[in-house]
């Protein structure tokens, strides 16, 4: 356990880099593209394509970040008025949920980019597969933080917040 405690920790910090990265990069590009718009009457043709590959890191980047975290929307007032042992099961119901959604983002991901690895997004030249990387990513990493936010339910531990 201390040692996926360790390695997802240090995940998720780079995770939440990689995020606040590509949302740094998302604003150049744009006030970029803005500027020759508007101003100088030149619009680049490839800004709103690498906004969408920033978008889509920095969403996944940021989901996974903030599963491990714990700061994902829930229905914590309404499971906290259950009794405790009914508040446990609604944890691992959780736990095991998230799970799923990560195992599903991963394989539909994996899918998606092998059917559009031989396609080009035309402006950048790049292969359309590259789309799905963060959401790979994101998939492999929601899975690992859940696992160990169910052991550490299981073992009666606390997930410290990779912010704390």
């Amino acid at each position: 356990m201390n040692v996926l405690t360790a390695i997802n920790s240090r995940l998720s910090r780079w995770a939440m880099y990689i995020a606040c990265l590509c949302l740094a990069g998302l604003l150049v590009v744009v006030v970029y593209g803005v500027v020759l718009r508007y101003a100088f009457n030149r619009p680049p043709p490839f800004v709103e394509q690498i906004a969408l590959l920033l978008v889509i890191s920095v969403a996944m980047f940021g989901a996974s970040a903030v599963v491990r975290d714990a700061g994902h929307i829930g229905m914590d007032s309404l499971v906290g008025l259950l009794p405790k042992k009914v508040q446990f099961w609604c944890a691992a119901a959780v736990g095991v949920l998230t799970m799923v959604f990560a195992s599903i983002l991963f394989v539909g991901s994996v899918e998606m980019a092998e059917s559009t690895r031989n396609s080009t997004i035309p402006i950048l030249g790049i292969s359309e597969a590259a789309r799905y990387v963060p959401p790979i990513i994101a998939g492999i990493l929601i899975l690992l933080f859940s696992i160990e936010h169910l052991m550490a339910l299981f073992t009666g531990r606390k997930v410290l917040a990779s912010w704390h």
